[in-house]
């Protein structure tokens, strides 16, 4: 399932496409964290701006759907045992705290549910799956500030089964995945009438 995301050549091209969108979405807004004014971005600086475009998007997805609809998940068609829209979000969060704690190689702050990265099963009522995502941006952020030049290339303990991985694969995969699951979620949002914020006319 999570194997996916160690595929390095999936990962060089995510990674191509997400800095080339972050850095041109974002510039002006990150100059206070770059070294010198005209010198180009850091590997910190550029995986920061990479996650935080996705969270402009990703967390105002996840707050449009109503709370009676985190339940929702579609029946019409090949849906059959597909996650509901409230499970996409906590698959979401507690991936993004797997892969933030396999960087900074500690254990979770949190409980990540029986597999490793559905988050707790009990948890179902939406203001606490936002806060339990909000809280995983937190992590996540704090995860690639060490990530640096130095050590980007350095393996480090995979958190999904026995193998290792680069900072820079867990960091795009990271990032990869959460915008493979909002493409899913903006399609929950469309069929219950919704059209996703990063959609609608400024």
């Amino acid at each position: 399932m999570m194997s996916k995301l160690l595929r390095l050549g999936l990962i060089g091209s995510m990674l191509m496409g997400m800095l080339a969108i972050s850095n041109a979405q974002t510039q002006d807004q990150s100059k206070s964290k770059s070294a010198a004014p005209n010198q180009p971005p850091t590997v910190t600086v550029i995986l920061d701006r990479a996650l935080s475009g996705l969270e402009r998007e990703f967390l105002p997805a996840a707050e449009a759907m109503p709370d009676d609809k985190f339940s929702f998940a579609p029946t019409a068609g090949e849906f059959k045992g597909v996650r509901t829209f409230g499970e996409q979000v906590r698959h979401v969060a507690a991936t993004n705290y797997a892969i933030a704690s396999g960087l900074l190689q500690e254990k979770a702050p949190v409980d990540l549910g029986k597999d490793g990265d559905e988050g707790p099963a009990s948890m179902t009522a939406k203001a606490d799956i936002i806060k339990y995502l909000k809280d995983s941006f937190a992590y996540a952020h704090k995860a690639l500030a060490t990530v640096n030049e130095g050590n980007v290339a350095g393996q480090v303990q995979s958190p999904f089964g026995n193998g290792k991985s680069s900072r820079l694969g867990l960091s795009v995969s990271m990032i990869g995945h959460s915008r493979d699951h909002y493409g899913q979620m903006v399609e929950y949002l469309r069929m219950n009438g919704i059209i996703p914020p990063a959609s609608r006319a400024q």
